[in-house]
């Protein structure tokens, strides 16, 4: 009489469905901790330099004569030097409800498309509902070259000398 034994299970060998239960559960773990790090990212701040959120490199002094207003669109704000040569970084957003405020040199004022408020070229409010003056940015002017910080808005509640920065 012949038997045929079966040989031994070997203790490390899976089968087939403990082998797929386990390579779907890695990648829906390696799904997860993706979709994890990317909303971290999305959440995080935005401080990437030269645009919105972190330092924008304007440009020489010398290259903003006394008088002009010059937009940044990446950077979110306008860069104004007054007649007197000082520097002033207006943020373009309207503090009455936040829209974008545009440049218009005709009438050498900035202004709200939403509700109609109007500032001078430093910020000032010239026609309400605007509360407050147009927000500023810390300016640093290092080797003659214009350094905007646009990760910390200032509020101010009108425009004085003392905001203005000079090369």
């Amino acid at each position: 009489m012949t038997t045929h034994a079966t040989p031994p299970a070997s203790p490390a060998a899976l089968s087939r469905r403990d082998f797929l239960s386990l390579g779907l559960g890695a990648l829906g773990l390696i799904g997860l901790l993706q979709v994890g790090a990317m909303t971290l990212q999305f959440l995080g701040p935005r401080r990437a330099d030269g645009e919105f959120g972190g330092l924008v490199s304007a440009g020489p002094a010398e290259s903003f004569p006394a008088g002009s207003v010059t937009e940044f669109p990446d950077g979110r704000f306008f860069l104004v030097r007054l007649d007197d040569g000082g520097f002033l970084a207006v943020y373009r957003r309207c503090t009455h409800l936040g829209c974008a405020v545009s440049w218009q040199a005709a009438e050498a004022r900035f202004s709200c498309p939403c509700h109609g408020s109007h500032f001078d070229q430093a910020g000032a409010v010239q026609n309400p509902p605007a509360p407050r003056a147009l927000d500023t940015f810390p300016i640093a002017i290092s080797d003659g070259v214009v350094v905007v910080d646009t990760a910390a808005p200032q509020q101010r509640d009108r425009f004085s000398p003392d905001q203005l920065v000079y090369a």
